[in-house]
C-alpha cells in the first residue's frame, strides 16, 4: 500500500571557483567566487531536486540529468528542478513544504534568504510560509571553513490526496 506522505532529503557540494556571481536558490548573489559544475551548479537547487526525487522514490539528479548527456552542460537548474517535480506530481504526490540549509562560509546569505525563498516558491508553485532556508558556516573549518565548497541539504514532505 503506497502512504499518502513521504519525505525525502537531498544532498549536493559543488567546488568554488574565482569570479562571481554565485547562482544559489535560483538566484545570482554578488560575490567573488563561482560553483563548477557540469550544469550551472546552484547547489541548493540540486538539494531540493535530489530530495524531491528521492522522496518520490523516482531516482536521483545524477540518473535524471547525467553529466555525460552534452544536453546538461551549463543547463539552468531550476529548469531540472521544475522537470523533476514535474515527476513527482505525475506520480500523484505533491509538495508540502521544504527545509533548506545551505553551508557557505562566505558570503553572508542573511540578506538574500527572502529572494531565494521567494524563487523556489515561484519555481515550485508553493507558499513562501512553506519553504525553510537556513545557512550556516563551516566556523573556519574544512572545506566549507575553507572557502573551498558550499554545501547545501533539503528535506521535503510530498503527500498524496488519494489513494492509486
Amino acid at each position: 500500500m503506497t502512504r499518502p506522505t513521504r519525505i525525502g532529503i537531498g544532498h549536493d557540494t559543488h567546488r568554488l571557483a574565482p569570479d562571481g556571481p554565485l547562482r544559489l536558490g535560483g538566484i545570482d548573489i554578488p560575490f567573488d567566487a563561482h560553483l563548477i559544475g557540469h550544469s550551472d551548479a546552484d547547489v541548493l537547487l540540486h538539494a531540493v531536486t535530489d530530495a524531491l526525487l528521492g522522496a518520490g522514490a523516482i531516482g536521483d539528479i545524477g540518473e535524471l540529468f547525467p553529466d555525460t548527456d552534452p544536453a546538461n552542460r551549463n543547463r539552468d537548474s531550476a529548469e531540472m528542478l521544475e522537470l523533476a517535480y514535474q515527476q513527482v506530481q505525475r506520480c500523484g504526490y505533491d509538495l508540502c513544504n521544504l527545509d533548506c540549509i545551505v553551508f557557505a562560509q562566505r558570503p553572508k546569505l542573511g540578506p538574500h534568504k527572502l529572494a531565494i525563498r521567494s524563487r523556489l516558491a515561484e519555481l515550485l508553485d508553493l507558499d513562501l510560509d512553506a519553504i525553510g532556508v537556513k545557512a550556516k558556516t563551516g566556523e573556519g573549518i574544512g572545506a566549507i571553513g575553507n572557502e573551498q565548497v558550499i554545501a547545501a541539504q533539503c528535506v521535503v514532505l510530498l503527500t498524496r490526496e488519494r489513494e492509486r
